[in-house]
């Protein structure tokens, strides 16, 4: 059983695995949020492109995606603020060079036809 990489303290498969799976979907825009950080923990480009919104996807490449994941160590995810539509967080990391950084984003999200996208950030 591992913890799950959301920080929640619950096991993976109990907490974002459900929704990175496809098996449930994300209740709010924070769960979402937390579940795109698991995804990148555990490199799974495609639940990240696929909870990208249509309309600010084509920002985001795959293989980028996967190299942002791979490259880096994730851990540790605060959430600082989670609005209706916002989530600001810091996601800790350790890069390729054993450097510890801090991702700081205030997310913006969408919900349409029945599920949370992740649209853009401010950094």
């Amino acid at each position: 059983m591992t913890i799950c990489y959301c920080g929640n303290h619950l096991p993976f498969e109990d907490c974002c695995q459900p929704y990175i799976k496809g098996t449930k979907m994300a209740p709010t825009a924070e769960a979402l949020m937390r579940s795109r950080y698991s995804a990148y923990a555990i490199g799974d480009a495609n639940y990240l492109i696929q909870t990208t919104h249509l309309s600010t996807r084509k920002n985001h490449k795959k293989t980028d995606i996967i190299e942002w994941s791979k490259s880096n160590k994730w851990n540790l995810l605060e959430i600082l603020e989670a609005t209706e539509t916002t989530v600001t967080f810091k996601a800790h990391y350790t890069d390729n060079r054993r450097q510890a950084r801090v991702h700081l984003e205030k997310s913006t999200f969408i919900f349409e036809n029945g599920s949370w996208f992740y649209v853009d950030g401010e950094y």
